[in-house]
Formats: structure tokens, C-alpha cells, sequence
């Protein structure tokens, strides 16, 4: 529906970019529907993990619908902006960690939606890249201040700069992707990956994405004030307690 299908999977939710005959392009009303989507799963408390994947087989996402953009006009492309905004911040800001399948092209938007997760699973297909100011832009879905955070200055100003586009080989060298599987098997693996964090304490795990979003780039004693706020969250609840039992206990915890 709109571009966007949600799947769950008991504690693990599936968002599917799914507009396999644009490539998955964003268009306005995908943009809509994805920031509705995340809204909702991030309000279900029974959700521990999310996946963000693809349908189709040539691309995660190639950024921007340039052919509806084509036919605005510029006062229509600024009223569009705040739409764009709502979706990529409805990824960025899921309070459960979030794992990216990708395959094929990941570029402009689609290299922001991963960017945008915690973790990058990326097959032997992906391409990655913010080729923005080739078409006169710059990349506006959080790809300067994500690719600055993830890959470091240097390596964020060519990604940006030069707009070029990285294989999954350099894409892991540079920190841009996470994980290298076989091809057509990213969905398969990050489905597995949500599903091991999907064991570990709701609360615990919330936390410490709150400790690790909120710490970068802050001074160290900051950062370790955030983790120890985090720390307080997770020794004050009951999965503490029931984490603690379990493992005495030798069984598997049943988080509350």
C-alpha cells in the first residue's frame, strides 16, 4: 500500500520498501505511508527488533521519485520537504534497534535509509552512494550528518563531494556497511540478526540505542553520564531481575 508493506514476525517487525517498479524510489505519498509505518511500530511496545528491506531484486532504494519531482514546481519541492523529512525521521528515530537489508542500489535516499540504521546488512549486489550534487543537490535525508557520524570526515566529504558510488567490498572497508552476505541473502540475514537482538531485554537493549544515538559525538564524560543514565534504566527494571533468575536459573529469560 502507498510503496510500504509491514510485516511482523512475532517480536520482530518488518518494513518493506515496496515499489519494486521504480526501484523503490521515494515519492510523496511512500513518504507519507513510511513515516505512518514507523509511527506505528515504534509505539508497539511488543516490538524488539526491526528489519528495513526491499522488494524486488535490482535495488534497496535509488533516493528520491526524480520523475515526480520533475513535474513540480519549486514552491511544490519545498512543501515536499517537510514530508521527506517525517520519513527518513521516522527511521532514524525507532527506539528499537533497526537492521537494513540491502541489495543492489542503495543511492542518494536509499543510502540515507541505511545510513539511518543501526546496523547494515549488505549483499554482494549493493551498491552504495550520495550522488546528490551531480543533480544539483545535497543529500538531505541525514546522509551529510550520518555519513559524518559513520565513516568520519574524510571519508564522509568524498562519499558527498564526489557523489561516487562504493561496491559492498569497499562499502565494509570504509564502515559504510556492516555485514557482507551472499547475494539475495540480506533480508534472510538481517531477519536472523533482529531475531537474536529480539531475545536480549527489551528494556536493556532500548537503552543502550538511546546511550549509543545520544553519545556520538559528545565529550567522553557526557557520553559515559549517558551510558550511566542507561545503565540506571536497565538495573532499576524488572528484566534486570528476571535476567539475573534466568541465567541462575539456567533457562531462558521471560522479559516482563
Amino acid at each position: 500500500m502507498n510503496g510500504v508493506t509491514l510485516r511482523r514476525d512475532g517480536h520482530v517487525a518488518e518494513i518493506v520498501l515496496d515499489r519494486p517498479e521504480a526501484l523503490n524510489a521515494l515519492s510523496t505519498a511512500m513518504a507519507r505511508r513510511l513515516a505512518a509505518v514507523c509511527a506505528e511500530v515504534a509505539a508497539d511496545a511488543a516490538v524488539r527488533a526491526v528489519v528495513l528491506s526491499a522488494a524486488g531484486e535490482k535495488a534497496f532504494c535509488v533516493g528520491a521519485d526524480l520523475k515526480e519531482r520533475n513535474a513540480m514546481t519549486d514552491a511544490e519541492i519545498l512543501a515536499q520537504r517537510p514530508v521527506f523529512r517525517a520519513a527518513f525521521g521516522g527511521v532514524l528515530n525507532l527506539p528499537q534497534p533497526v537492521v537494513a537489508a540491502v541489495h543492489g542500489y542503495a543511492l542518494g535516499g536509499g543510502c540515507e535509509f541505511a545510513l539511518s540504521a543501526d546496523l547494515i546488512v549488505a549483499d554482494e549486489t549493493a551498491v552504495f552512494g550520495l550522488p546528490e550534487v551531480s543533480v544539483g543537490l545535497v543529500p538531505g535525508g541525514g546522509g551529510t550528518q550520518l555519513a559524518l557520524r559513520r565513516l568520519g570526515p574524510g571519508k564522509a566529504a568524498d562519499l558527498v563531494f564526489t557523489g561516487r558510488r562504493l561496491d559492498v567490498a569497499e562499502a565494509l572497508e570504509l564502515g559504510l556497511a556492516d555485514r557482507k552476505v551472499p547475494a539475495g541473502t540480506d533480508r534472510e540475514e538481517a531477519l536472523a540478526l533482529a531475531g537474536v537482538i529480539a531475545q536480549n531485554s527489551p528494556v536493556a537493549v532500548r537503552a543502550a540505542k538511546r546511550a549509543l544515538r545520544q553519545g556520538a559525538g559528545v565529550a567522553l564524560d557526557a557520553g559515559l553520564d549517558l551510558e550511566e543514565n542507561a545503565w540506571r534504566t536497565a538495573a532499576s527494571s524488572a528484566d534486570r531481575r528476571e535476567g539475573i533468575a534466568a541465567f541462575a536459573e539456567k533457562r531462558r529469560p521471560n522479559w516482563p
